[in-house]
């Protein structure tokens, strides 16, 4: 028997290798690098494999069950369309029947031939909100490009939309505020702006859960914030300094103007109408005008004052000056609607209010304090 040789790439890099260091000394000798210490609490084992026993047992609980069926891809051939819900100047919404689970979804059909670098930049949206997942936001499913035309699979809601809705009653409003509020909180916290938040686009079911829906004009932003300047959207719920470039010095900030939509279709759903001294529906210049140059709206003085400070925590002109979706959550508005319960997540300097103009506070004594800190502080005392 003759013995196992090394490979001849193995053997000819050796002696490369070797006839390299005998020609050339080195030219410091005692010169080496040390490796670093071993840390054996710090290494991490990796994970063994699940047993078919426990791999049985996780997969026969229901609720997993579920879930998995859930995340199975929908092909667009197994799809069955029954008619159209709803269309608008983004595309077309049909409600379709998956043939298998016999589960009812909604498909938007996105309208024109984008160019490459649009195309794209819509599916990698629409990639990205796929792992969307909350209560308060209607879910995306799958994406399909069938015939050219980008086709967007969504979780299917029976009642429509809110537009058209009239909520006198405050304790109702308040909920639905709270629900949409908190589907806004988390777009935002995962950096997503959703930039059309308007009645026909909150969505809601027979249980009136309210979902977000409509992210076509969505953008998500990086960590240094995108000025998001283009100029998609509806301008009757759009905020000052969308429209007009010139107010707050050329800056946009996304997320105030999304709070200032929300305000807008909340006193909508309180007024049952449109807030504006116009329609919605109006020309152009009409509508800059009213949202631009005029003051912003207020809810009547026959509505609450938490109310009524709740809708000027949203319409401030500044955008600085609104609050966010997190220390709306726990606007005393918003908390009633919550069966009191505050948001008890956040941290103190987070629910902090930013000034407030003068006109907005109320006097007490020698003293301008917010209606909302003063109510705190009362609750504190009768404790």
């Amino acid at each position: 028997m003759r013995p196992i040789q090394p490979p001849q790439g193995t053997a000819a890099a050796v002696a490369a290798v070797s006839s390299m260091s005998n020609q050339k000394p080195r030219r410091r000798p005692n010169l080496s690098l040390p490796l670093p210490p071993r840390e054996p609490t710090v290494a991490v084992p990796l994970p063994l494999p699940p047993s078919s026993a426990s791999a049985a047992t996780s997969t026969s609980h229901p609720q997993q069950q579920q879930q998995q069926a859930a995340r199975q891809v929908i092909g667009f051939s197994e799809l069955d369309r029954m008619n159209r819900i709803g269309s608008g100047m983004g595309g077309t919404v049909y409600k379709v029947v998956h043939r298998q689970s016999g589960r009812v979804f909604a498909l938007k059909v996105i309208y024109g031939n984008h160019e490459d670098s649009v195309r794209n930049q819509i599916c990698r949206e629409i990639l990205i909100l796929r792992d969307v997942s909350h209560p308060n936001v209607v879910k995306c499913h799958e994406m399909y490009e069938h015939n050219g035309e980008i086709q967007v699979l969504l979780e299917f809601m029976d009642r429509g939309s809110l537009e058209g809705f009239h909520i006198a009653d405050e304790l109702e409003l308040s909920g639905v505020a709270r629900q949409i509020l908190s589907g806004i909180a988390y777009l935002h916290r995962r950096k997503i702006v959703h930039r059309d938040i308007k009645p026909s686009n909150l969505l809601i079911d027979s249980n009136k859960l309210v979902k977000i829906a409509d992210f076509g004009v969505s953008r998500v932003l990086a960590q240094t914030m995108d000025p998001c300047n283009s100029s998609v959207g509806t301008i009757a719920y759009m905020s000052p300094e969308r429209i007009n470039t010139d107010l707050n010095h050329g800056q946009y900030d996304g997320y105030a103007g999304d709070i200032w939509s929300l305000g807008v279709s909340i006193l909508e759903f309180y007024l049952g109408r449109f807030p504006f001294a116009v329609g919605r529906q109006g020309d152009w210049a009409s509508l800059m005008c009213a949202i631009c140059m005029s003051q912003p709206p207020e809810a009547p003085v026959t509505a609450s004052r938490e109310f009524r400070d709740f809708i000027a925590c949203c319409l401030q002109r500044e955008p600085g000056r609104r609050w966010t979706a997190v220390q709306l959550l726990n606007h005393p508005f918003v908390v009633r609607g919550n069966g009191g319960q505050r948001d008890g997540s956040q941290n103190l300097h987070q629910l902090l209010p930013p000034p407030r103009p003068l006109s907005s506070y109320y006097q007490i004594g020698n003293c301008k304090i917010l209606w909302s800190m003063t109510k705190c502080l009362l609750e504190g005392i009768l404790r």
